[in-house]
């Protein structure tokens, strides 16, 4: 008798456990509703909700590019083809390299090393990084860029493109016409588009792609498919795969990422740990001044002295480098040299290199970087540093808590359902050297 008035004991305190900690989630998700509404400044959870990808009406799009399943079709195969690596320095780059070189899948659509490497690299490994130079490459003629490759993911939520936002010109870049320098890949913004559409038909000739015969053949179907209003010699050409790529980049979302489930209602998609970063993330810690929106980003441009891309195994780039000045080179303005573009959050733990120069290796050290708030890079004069760059007074258990918010609750373990099943060139993609077709265990 006394052992069984003990098991009902246990069963009491054991349902009132469970009672207690249903109560707790149920207060976190309670908390985290109220923080979302006041972040989003009285819109709700939906200000936060990233689209389906196929949801078109619903994704941000140039009204000049307008989005249709052909495109979009046609821009993921020309996004991963190493055939359109047509203007190589050197003969044994051709047909080797993509735009998905230094965005793909498996690193969350960053390069997976600290400086990507286009044309001139070889090797992939399994997310990028045993990526390097070719041997056979000298180091002048390698195509990098002067500071860390972002992400192309989630590109519908900025309407102006890359780190100094150079790219479209719309938005931000309204005013800024004098930097369009002809003989520039900025002079593109003449063309009227948007951010992607600018980066994407600019890119083509930057990283040495291009359309030839072989790709022209392979691809007919799904270039008029595409395009059925044009004639042949309005369509392949580099300005519609740039449109038909930024269409299809417009539908790259990390929109099954579990934050992004429990705003849909799935209050199970985060666990408790989760919850309470981001309550924090929307709240006390600020993040959300900046990093707001469906993509956890804005079109504002902040100098917090961060590192630069400089050092051993950098090529491209020294200190002196103007890009280093971000905004700055761009504009020519001197009230916005060393500030650089509010990136998006999600899926940051699947390439170890963050900030503009990539000299972070996690989201923790840039929590901690954030919840010091001093700055590190001595070229940056302190009267250039944005003025919200202060401590955050965090303890190790918050900062612990926000970068599982971050790692975990914006992390879309499913980036591969973006990548073609195959190409209709048949070359291996996201590179198409031969170490990297020994990598990826293409034939």
């Amino acid at each position: 008798m006394h052992m069984y008035k003990y098991l009902i004991l246990i069963g009491l305190v054991s349902m009132l456990v469970s009672c207690q900690e249903d109560e707790s989630d149920g207060n976190l998700d309670e908390q985290l509703r109220i923080q979302l509404t006041e972040a989003s400044n009285g819109q709700g959870l939906s200000f936060f909700q990233l689209p389906k990808s196929d949801d078109y009406h619903l994704i941000p799009q140039d009204p000049n590019n307008p989005l249709t399943p052909e495109k979009v079709a046609l821009g993921q195969l020309l996004y991963h083809e190493p055939g359109m690596g047509v203007a190589p320095k050197y003969a044994e780059g051709k047909y080797t390299y993509s735009c998905a070189s230094c965005h793909h899948a498996n690193a969350g659509f960053q390069a997976g090393v600290r400086q990507g490497i286009g044309e001139g690299g070889h090797g992939y490994g399994f997310r990028g990084e045993t990526r390097l130079p070719n041997p056979l490459y000298s180091l002048d003629s390698l195509d990098v860029q002067p500071i860390r490759t972002p992400t192309a993911m989630n590109g519908a939520f900025q309407e102006n493109m890359l780190w100094n936002g150079q790219f479209g010109a719309t938005g931000v870049n309204v005013g800024t016409e004098a930097s369009w320098v002809e003989g520039t890949p900025k002079f593109v913004n003449h063309l009227g588009y948007e951010g992607l559409e600018t980066q994407a038909i600019a890119g083509l000739t930057v990283h040495r792609l291009g359309i030839d015969n072989r790709v022209r053949n392979d691809y007919q179907a799904h270039f008029e498919a595409a395009f059925p209003q044009l004639n042949d010699e309005e369509r392949y050409t580099k300005e519609m795969a740039g449109l038909a790529i930024a269409a299809y980049e417009r539908t790259m979302m990390s929109n099954q990422a579990p934050f992004q489930r429990w705003l849909r209602g799935d209050y199970n998609a985060m666990f408790r740990n989760e919850k309470r970063g981001a309550i924090l993330f929307f709240g006390k810690a600020g993040c959300s001044s900046c990093h707001t929106g469906p993509a956890l980003n804005t079109m504002a441009f902040h100098a917090i002295g961060m590192p630069d891309l400089v050092g051993s195994g950098i090529y491209g780039s020294s200190d002196d480098n103007d890009a280093h000045r971000g905004r700055g080179a761009f504009t020519g303005l001197p009230e916005d040299d060393y500030k650089f573009k509010v990136p998006q959050l999600y899926n940051l733990k699947d390439s170890p290199f963050l900030g503009h120069g990539g000299t972070f290796r996690s989201v923790r050290e840039v929590v901690e970087y954030k919840n010091q708030g001093v700055p590190v890079n001595p070229k940056v004069p302190e009267s250039k540093i944005t003025a919200d760059f202060v401590p955050l007074d965090l303890t190790t258990t918050e900062m612990e808590q926000i970068t599982d918010f971050i790692e975990n609750a914006l992390y879309d373990n499913n980036l591969t359902r973006y990548e073609p099943g195959a190409l209709p060139t048949g070359f291996c993609f996201p590179n198409n050297d031969q170490l990297s077709r020994s990598d990826r265990g293409c034939n």
